[in-house]
């Protein structure tokens, strides 16, 4: 299955996804292709797909995105070969994208599974914004404005969870990805391949 999770900066979607992707070894988490440049520590390949302007616009050119967007001037895209490739090999996915890209894989695959994570309250998410120390007061005012924005599209997703607390909010996102894996639509073929049920309908 896909499992989409987004969410304004400082909501706790990051360490949200780690933990879950801790609890299943099975889900993989989904590496983006980016045109801005690495951060820190960040590894192409394990992070994101690092590659140049000209280089997205090929692959825009050619379709090879499940979703691409542009996210404070620089452009993100899931890829299809990725995706289809890791569905092929029985795996889930986890995308930690914003709300452009996850309106746009929902269009792509109208199976995936889509959650947005909120902060406590706009005075938290200021809090937590501020307390990081690396945004002057200007990015800051921005950033909440694009939270706003970005939670205003909250009818676009299947789940809602709002982090007041940590362990109480991974408990919600843990039941909806194991109840997600067991509906109808991702566990057909296995049922079917299971009990050879296709056959046992056509002696009916």
């Amino acid at each position: 299955m896909l499992l989409i999770l987004s969410g304004p900066s400082g909501a706790g979607k990051s360490t949200l996804c780690d933990r879950l992707l801790a609890a299943f070894p099975a889900l993989k988490l989904s590496v983006s292709v980016t045109t801005r440049a690495p951060r820190g520590a960040e590894q192409d390949g394990v992070h994101y797909h690092f590659v140049t302007p000209e280089r997205f616009a090929e692959m825009v050119a050619a379709d090879a995105f499940a979703e691409h967007a542009l996210v404070h001037g620089n452009r993100y895209g899931t890829s299809k070969a990725v995706v289809e490739e890791e569905l092929r090999a029985g795996n889930s996915l986890l995308f930690d994208i914003d709300f452009q890209g996850a309106e746009s894989l929902l269009a792509y695959r109208s199976d995936a599974l889509a959650v947005m994570i909120f902060p406590p309250s706009m005075e938290v998410l200021e809090q937590r914004l501020r307390g990081r120390g690396t945004d002057s007061d200007e990015v800051v005012a921005r950033r909440l404005h694009a939270a706003r924005a970005e939670m205003a599209h909250f009818s676009s997703f299947h789940h809602l969870i709002i982090n007041d607390d940590l362990e109480v909010a991974f408990e919600e996102l843990r039941a909806i990805f194991v109840a997600g894996r067991t509906r109808t639509q991702h566990r057909a073929d296995e049922v079917r391949r299971r009990f050879d049920l296709v056959a046992s309908l056509n002696e009916i």
